[in-house]
C-alpha cells in the first residue's frame, strides 16, 4: 500500500504521507473524480504533475473517505468541499503529504533535498536569520527555513507574502527533528507560530498548527 505514514501530529491534526509508485492509469482508476476534477487534471501538461494530483486524491481518500473532494479558491488554496477539514498539501519528488484538521489552521511543506539551495538563499532568508557555519549542516538548515516559510505561507492563506521580508524563523540549531518558531510580519501586525519539523530519507517536512 503506497501510504507509508499516517499519524496524529497533535490533537485534531492528522498527517499522511504517500509514496507515488503507481502509474497514471492505476491512480486514475483507483480514485473517484467528478467532471470538474477531470477538467482540472487534464489542464496539467506535465505527466508527473498529473500523477501528483491523483496521489493527493488517493491519500485524502485513505485519510478520510472515498470521494472526498478538494476545491481551490482564487489563490489556489485547497479546501474540502464538505467543509469537514482544513487541508494543507505538499509534494516533492515521489512523495505527497497531507495535513488535516477539523478546527485548526494548518500548513505543511515537504521538500526533497537535491538542489544547491544556497543559490536561492537570498530569496528565502530574511536579514539576520541564523544559518549554521557547519558546512555539513548549512544546506539542511536552509532547507528547513525554506520548508518552514512555505508552511507559513500556506497557513497565512498566501496573502501578499514575500519570504525574505514578511517571514522570519527564529534562531535554532538543525537536528533530525525539532520545534521552531516563525513570525509573519504583516501590515501593522505580527503573528507568531509554533512549528515542528523532521528529516527522513533526505526529505524535510515542516508543519504549522494554530
Amino acid at each position: 500500500m503506497p501510504i507509508i505514514e499516517k499519524k496524529n501530529l497533535q490533537e485534531d491534526c492528522l498527517f499522511g504521507l504517500w509514496r507515488i509508485t503507481e502509474d497514471y492509469d492505476t491512480l486514475f482508476r483507483d480514485v473517484i473524480l467528478m467532471e470538474q476534477d477531470i477538467v482540472r487534471l487534464n489542464g496539467f501538461k506535465n505527466h508527473q504533475r498529473k500523477r501528483e494530483s491523483l496521489s493527493v486524491r488517493a491519500l485524502l481518500a485513505s485519510l478520510t473517505y472515498p470521494g472526498a473532494r478538494i476545491v481551490y479558491d482564487s489563490k489556489r488554496k485547497p479546501f474540502l468541499l464538505d467543509g469537514s477539514y482544513n487541508i494543507s498539501i505538499s509534494h516533492s519528488n515521489d512523495y505527497t503529504a497531507i495535513l488535516l484538521s477539523s478546527q485548526r489552521r494548518i500548513g505543511i511543506d515537504l521538500e526533497y533535498m537535491c538542489h544547491d539551495i544556497s543559490k536561492v538563499s537570498r530569496h528565502i532568508l530574511s536579514r539576520g536569520e541564523y544559518i549554521t557555519s557547519d558546512s555539513g549542516l548549512s544546506s539542511v538548515h536552509m532547507y528547513i527555513h525554506w520548508c518552514a516559510k512555505e508552511a507559513l505561507y500556506k497557513i497565512c492563506d498566501k496573502k501578499d507574502i514575500i519570504f525574505n521580508q514578511n517571514l522570519t524563523i527564529l534562531p535554532f540549531e538543525p537536528e533530525q527533528k525539532g520545534t521552531i518558531q516563525g513570525i509573519h510580519h504583516g501590515d501593522g501586525f505580527t503573528e507568531v507560530f509554533d512549528m515542528g519539523y523532521w528529516i527522513d530519507d533526505n526529505y524535510v517536512i515542516v508543519y504549522c498548527v494554530k
